[in-house]
């Protein structure tokens, strides 16, 4: 029988296709990596692994045997959660991805209570507001935030996400408060990303409104601190700017539009006959946190 870790580390470089790349996600030195290809491919007495001084690629047999090792693993994978699910105890690394804001501003505060509770587990959080593909790159699961599309992952809403349109209460105070949506229009505005549609609930039902500002940007943070400055009007997610709306600092306008009520602070994760335990754990953690009446909706409403 092969050495499961010599499986685990080619699986891994064969995804990277680089053995340093594999080595610090396995947390094992280049020495140890390429031992463990080699000792695997005399093993198996074949060249598994192309290397150049620039790259490493598949060999076709490597390929073929990478394919078919890849549910292999998954199956252990499944009947180690299996055991796990019926004991009291969970271990490995958890990699999760979240968007930037939000996973510094609600998941990294409470981190240290989840991994002072289960002790074997190792956290890799990564923070990016870029679409990840969680099965290609590795992750055990997606934070994600907006109106889920259909998908074959499967997906369990944490909490409501309430979207408003804000100012800051100098702004207010110099330019006045608009009294329709259509008002908008002679307001400065602060859209997340150019061209964007702020699309909202109101009176009248669904709506739609394209808004214009002078302020480019791709990172929301921006358009938070420029909203906080008193350069416009933005629609932003209470858990983002809950405080400031508590403290006067923004004020709501045109508070009879808010967000669609399907969007929501999502967990994903791929299907699984066997959700691994350290993933239901952590998204059970996570779901008590936040839950129908998030924490940072509870000043403000």
């Amino acid at each position: 029988m092969k050495n499961l870790q010599d499986l685990e580390v080619f699986a891994e470089v064969a995804a990277t296709g680089s053995m340093s790349d594999a080595g610090r996600t396995l947390r094992l030195s280049p020495a140890v990596v390429s031992k463990s290809i080699r000792r695997l491919e005399e093993q198996l007495g074949v060249r598994l692994l192309q290397r150049t001084t620039r790259m490493i690629t598949l060999t076709e047999t490597g390929r073929g045997f990478y394919e078919r090792l890849l549910p292999v693993l998954a199956g252990i994978e499944e009947a180690e959660a299996f055991v796990e699910g019926h004991t009291s105890k969970v271990r490995g690394r958890l990699r999760i991805s979240a968007p930037t804001s939000f996973g510094r501003m609600h998941i990294a505060p409470h981190l240290a209570n989840f991994m002072n509770a289960h002790e074997g587990l190792e956290i890799e959080l990564i923070l990016s507001d870029a679409f990840v593909d969680i099965v290609a790159d590795g992750f055990d699961l997606a934070v994600r935030i907006g109106e889920l599309s259909d998908s074959t992952l499967v997906a369990r809403k944490l909490a409501p996400v309430r979207r408003v349109l804000c100012a800051s209460r100098q702004y207010v105070e110099r330019f006045g408060a608009p009294q329709s949506l259509e008002a908008l229009e002679d307001h400065v505005c602060l859209p997340a990303h150019n061209g964007e549609y702020w699309r909202l609930e109101g009176p009248e039902g669904p709506v739609s409104f394209r808004p214009v500002g002078r302020l480019v940007t791709n990172s929301s943070e921006v358009i938070r601190e420029a909203v906080l400055a008193g350069m416009g009007i933005a629609l932003r997610s209470t858990w983002d700017i809950g405080p400031e709306l508590a403290a006067g600092e923004l004020v709501q306008v045109l508070p009879d539009y808010k967000s669609p009520d399907n969007v929501g602070l999502f967990a994903v994760y791929a299907s699984r006959n066997f959700l691994p335990a350290k993933v239901r754990l952590f998204i059970d953690f996570m779901a008590g946190l936040y839950g129908p009446s998030p924490y940072w909706d509870r000043a403000v409403l």
